[in-house]
């Protein structure tokens, strides 16, 4: 299911403009050494694959606590449903982000941030970018509930790089060649995203329906249900 991390990276990333954009636009870049300038917006890519990969392996984990208690099958149905539910009712991300507590968080990472952005050390970038993965953002969210699901930390981790990988051409993309202005296609892509999350859910559940579709919904195989199988005693 790695393709659908990339596939949401890289079409809900206009989202993240609204978030991250700014920060990518306003980052303090060397404009007269392409090559310099290059390298620099990769280190501040890195550093947000970084914080996606430690978030990816910290859900994965959690995932994998879940399989102790439910079959695979069941948590990727679960996975699927609540990328669904969240889209259908974004207020639940809204109560989320209105929390006093979280609204101390975000305040401390942009308090961070702006001194960074200040900063022209070799190291500078990267460090944004670490902090700006930590930012709250409704397609981070999407994205850890898959890694949730993937009930394995190092699949958790990857998971959560290729979606941040996804998210790479556009956000890199701001920084050449500006503001995005096109309106029109804005309010297009803002339609599409909820659609391709809501498409994700569908393919997570029949995933865990096991219908032996190949590539999309694999049957589940003997050793399988036996291992997840309680014993009777």
């Amino acid at each position: 299911m790695l393709y659908t991390a990339f596939i949401l990276g890289l079409l809900g990333s206009l989202h993240c403009l609204g978030m991250c954009g700014p920060i990518a636009f306003m980052l303090p870049l060397d404009r007269t050494n392409q090559v310099k300038q290059f390298f620099q917006l990769m280190s501040y890519h890195s550093g947000r694959l970084l914080t996606y990969g430690l978030l990816g392996i910290l859900f994965g984990l959690l995932g994998r606590g879940f399989e102790l208690f439910v079959f695979q099958q069941h948590l990727s149905i679960f996975t699927g449903a609540l990328m669904i539910i969240i889209i259908l009712f974004p207020k639940l991300v809204y109560q989320l982000k209105a929390t006093k507590a979280l609204n101390t968080y975000i305040s401390k990472i942009k308090s961070t941030l702006g001194k960074e952005l200040k900063q022209k050390r070799n190291d500078t970038f990267f460090a944004i970018g670490f902090l700006n993965g930590f930012l709250p953002c409704g397609l981070v969210y999407m994205a850890l509930i898959g890694a949730v699901a993937t009930h394995s930390t190092f699949q958790g981790s990857l998971y959560m790089i290729v979606f941040g990988l996804g998210t790479i051409p556009l956000m890199s993309s701001i920084v050449y060649i500006g503001k995005f202005t096109n309106l029109r296609l804005n309010r297009y892509f803002k339609k599409v995203i909820p659609m391709v999350v809501i498409a994700i859910g569908v393919l997570f559940i029949l995933r865990g329906l096991g219908l032996n579709i190949p590539y999309i919904s694999p049957a589940a195989s003997v050793s399988n249900l036996v291992e997840q199988t309680p014993l009777c005693n």
